[in-house]
């Protein structure tokens, strides 16, 4: 059976995956929904008037929506289908992307940035292993851990 910390990594990261599909799909394209696609239009044309360096360097506001667009499409899928280190670096350019994002105003950055960083963080952590897999290896003479080692509180150990 697997893990707490398995499944709850996998269901952040196919949650995620997801969304971000779904939200650069809409930075793409109006099939999905043309209403939020015009939104989107709209923002990053106020986006990049807003930033004029962005237009010095020839970046427009449709290079800049289709690029994050095709760039969070990339990442969900790789969030949502791709195991190991990938996903990582997939959630870290999300991450980036979030904190960035024009339209950081709203709400959904902020909670998908903190389910973001908190599925990083717990792919991060080493996994705990089983008590009878805890040895330290010392000489080349594989011995338990010494707080496993210590007989518990209040009883006697009988040779």
């Amino acid at each position: 059976m697997a893990s707490p910390r398995t499944i709850t990594i996998v269901a952040l990261s196919v949650a995620l995956g997801l969304f971000f599909v779904f939200m650069g799909t809409i930075k793409l394209t109006p099939r999905l929904s043309r209403d939020a696609y015009n939104e989107m239009k709209r923002a990053y044309k106020s986006y990049v008037r807003a930033l004029p360096m962005l237009k010095k360097m020839g970046v427009s506001s449709i290079l800049l929506r289709k690029s994050i667009g095709a760039l969070e499409v990339a990442c969900g899928i790789v969030m949502t289908l791709v195991p190991g280190r990938p996903k990582d670096v997939a959630n870290f350019l999300l991450l980036l992307l979030l904190v960035g994002d024009p339209l950081k105003r709203y709400a959904h950055a902020l909670v998908f940035g903190i389910l973001l960083t908190c599925r990083l963080l717990i792919a991060r952590q080493p996994e705990e292993l089983p008590p009878e897999k805890r040895m330290l290896s010392v000489n080349g003479d594989e011995q338990p851990l010494i707080h496993e080692a210590a007989p518990e509180k209040g009883k006697m150990k009988v040779s």
